[in-house]
């Protein structure tokens, strides 16, 4: 099907300290953006506002939202129904989803007369295979509660794969992949043919790499023994795993790897072993990706910190010889979110790829494919 002009699409992307505002022509250009360091709140109505006094007035609105839970498993156009659902995945992504579903709601009082567009993380993993996708758990839990891999970041993952794909000359359905999303939350994901295959977030956003303030996989039995050895409440555990964990935890300092870069340069131990820790969770898991590949034809770097760290890079992949990565990493010259970067010496076994993030750019598209 031919692409259409459909005229300015906004796209919303509310996490859970920010909330990122754009408004896209039909070549994503952006014709007006506005960025708030703080979680949404009150303060959204006016935001749209003021946006849409900068901007055309847009035919459509995307919405990023982190989990479509067991109900939604395809990004979708806005109704009743779906909002019912996505409010029962509400306290799957209790981080991230009511502050979308804020700016949704606002967003679709302000703006009634036209679509919004529902554009879910959990999409490109909609596929996993069964054995990367079960629990094993009593059946009971997997049938009638529901536990299962869901998996995230899938809208910066479909953004890098297709960024990817372009850069060496291959369609994505052509390519074996691991692709690592290292923000303020970090996960990675085997892509096969085109596919997710393997990812290392799970039934939530909390599972898998060492993040910012979240502590990712932790021995559930270490979990329980602090619930009846030491009676942590359950609050208890979820507050510390999911705001007192992760870099900062281990540094004591930042959850920043600018800072915890420099504070290790300057004799910081805990900077050090942060960063360290960090690391080895990032090769341990592009390496467990790797694992359902037939082969590896490129590692890929996206999110904050993939994009903008480059110690961070030369350290992950200094250490994954085993699949054929090596380090002396480049640092890209002028990637922009349209131009990724091959950051690996010339006729590199693997490519190192740098894909700056895209997923407001994504939603934009998966919005315009659902409007046409």
């Amino acid at each position: 099907m031919s692409k259409r002009s459909l005229g300015p699409v906004l796209v919303a992307d509310a996490g859970s300290s920010s909330l990122h505002l754009a408004v896209f022509d039909d070549d994503l250009g952006v014709l007006a953006e506005h960025d708030s360091p703080s979680a949404p709140g009150d303060d959204v109505p006016g935001l749209l506002r003021q946006l849409l006094r900068e901007a055309p007035s847009p035919v459509a609105m995307g919405h990023r939202i982190v989990h479509g839970g067991p109900a939604l498993r395809g990004h979708t156009l806005l109704d009743d129904r779906v909002r019912e659902a996505l409010s029962q995945a509400a306290d799957l992504a209790p981080l991230h989803v009511p502050p979308a579903l804020t700016v949704l709601d606002a967003a679709r009082d302000l703006l009634p007369d036209i679509p919004h567009a529902v554009c879910l993380d959990t999409v490109f993993h909609a596929g996993l295979p069964a054995a990367a996708r079960e629990y094993a758990v009593p059946a009971a839990w997997r049938e009638e509660y529901g536990l299962r891999r869901y998996g995230f970041h899938g809208l910066s993952y479909a953004w890098a794969l297709g960024r990817t794909a372009g850069l060496l000359g291959r369609r994505p359905e052509q390519l074996h992949v691991v692709i690592v999303h290292l923000g303020g939350g970090c996960s990675a994901c085997a892509v096969r043919d085109g596919r997710s295959v393997d990812t290392t977030m799970g039934f939530t956003p909390l599972e898998g790499l060492v993040m910012s303030h979240r502590s990712g996989s932790v021995d559930p039995g270490a979990l329980m023994w602090l619930q009846t050895r030491h009676h942590l409440s359950a609050e208890d555990i979820d507050d510390a795993l999911n705001h007192e964990g992760g870099l900062l935890a281990l540094s004591g300092t930042s959850d920043d790897t600018r800072d915890l870069v420099r504070g290790r340069t300057e004799g910081d131990e805990h900077a050090a072993l942060a960063l360290d820790v960090f690391t080895h969770h990032c090769r341990r898991a592009i390496a467990a990706m790797a694992a359902s590949l037939d082969r590896l034809d490129a590692l890929v770097f996206t999110g904050e910190i993939g994009e903008d760290q480059p110690e961070v890079r030369e350290e992950v992949c200094a250490r994954l010889s085993a699949l054929g990565v090596r380090g002396g990493l480049l640092t890209p010259d002028g990637a922009t979110v349209d131009s990724p970067a091959v950051v690996s010496a010339d006729g590199a076994a693997v490519p190192v790829i740098v894909v700056p993030t895209g997923e407001a750019q994504q939603v934009d598209r998966e919005t315009r494919a659902l409007l046409r």
